[in-house]
């Protein structure tokens, strides 16, 4: 048989709309030929996608309705029940900080007076994630390179009203910087890259000082003209002494030329008023600095 109408009632956590191209993308539309098995694996994955949202308590009930012609109706029901709030949020296996500081790190919160106005107990799968990364770089920043999450549980209570969080980790050892080198094709004067280098040797090792030279580097090249720059921190940990080399590899690709500039959008000025108010020029290189300055001064 073939399909011949849709019906979804119940949902508001997820649109109408979205369902409807969900159910088209796995071949169920209005005129396509009806498989159970697809229906059912539909329902399926919408059950999935409410309990990512924390609604452990979902239910997607789905009817095939017999219609004249060899067709068929379909009517999906869903009762989207309740967000399940965090009840508690236990880190286990930490040494070094305190449960209150790395708990503090979270999005999520557990139910407390503020949370009617924050909403912030409400427990979501994507968020979790968020702040798992978020523990996961408090440890990289503060020199513990070989941190790692070993593994999370979320547990329901029987009504699925509340979750309660374990993460476990393992913290490992402290690392300091021993060494800090560049290697590639600087394009500019070494000294000058070597002052921008935020990192350096004796210090507790961090992620975010590595990234952030990376990025001070990769623009440095880009003032040049070297947009498409790309560089690396790359660590090299030495378990025995619990220090790190941090090598800055840099690929400075190709200078890039400013062939034309257009404008689009200005219907008050005309193109020569708002060139005159750039210091990026057609024909030479493109110049991060440059560009950045030009577009200042467009929106004075």
């Amino acid at each position: 048989p073939s399909v011949a109408s849709i019906e979804i009632e119940g949902n508001k956590a997820i649109s109408t709309e979205d369902l409807m191209k969900g159910l088209k993308q796995s071949g169920l539309a209005e005129g396509e030929i009806f498989q159970r098995a697809t229906l059912e694996g539909v329902r399926n994955e919408l059950q999935r996608q409410y309990v990512a949202q924390g609604r452990y308590s979902a239910t997607v009930d789905t009817e095939v309705v017999p219609q004249p012609r060899n067709r068929v109706g379909l009517k999906v029901n869903i009762n989207e029940g309740t967000v399940a709030a965090i009840q508690h949020i236990n880190v286990v296996g930490n040494t070094v900080f305190p449960d209150e500081d790395l708990i503090d790190l979270f999005e999520l919160k557990t139910t407390n007076w503020l949370s009617f106005f924050k909403n912030d107990d409400k427990y979501a799968r994507e968020k979790l994630s968020g702040d798992l990364e978020r523990l996961r770089s408090y440890y990289l920043d503060r020199g513990y390179i070989n941190m790692d999450i070993a593994s999370t549980q979320v547990s329901i209570t029987p009504d699925k009203k509340h979750v309660y969080i374990t993460v476990n980790v393992n913290e490992g050892e402290k690392y300091t910087v021993r060494d800090v080198k560049l290697s590639g094709d600087l394009k500019v004067p070494e000294d000058q890259v070597k002052s921008l280098l935020l990192v350096q040797k004796g210090q507790v090792f961090s992620r975010k000082l590595m990234t952030t030279t990376s990025e001070l580097i990769t623009r440095r090249l880009g003032n040049e003209g070297y947009t498409f720059a790309n560089v690396n921190g790359v660590p090299q940990p030495h378990d025995e002494d619990h220090t790190v080399d941090i090598t800055f590899a840099v690929d400075p690709g190709k200078r890039a030329y400013v062939n034309r500039i257009n404008f689009r959008g200005n219907t008050k000025s005309e193109d020569e008023v708002l060139r005159r108010e750039m210091r990026q020029m057609e024909g030479g290189w493109a110049s991060t600095y440059l560009i950045d300055q030009s577009k200042t001064r467009l929106e004075r």
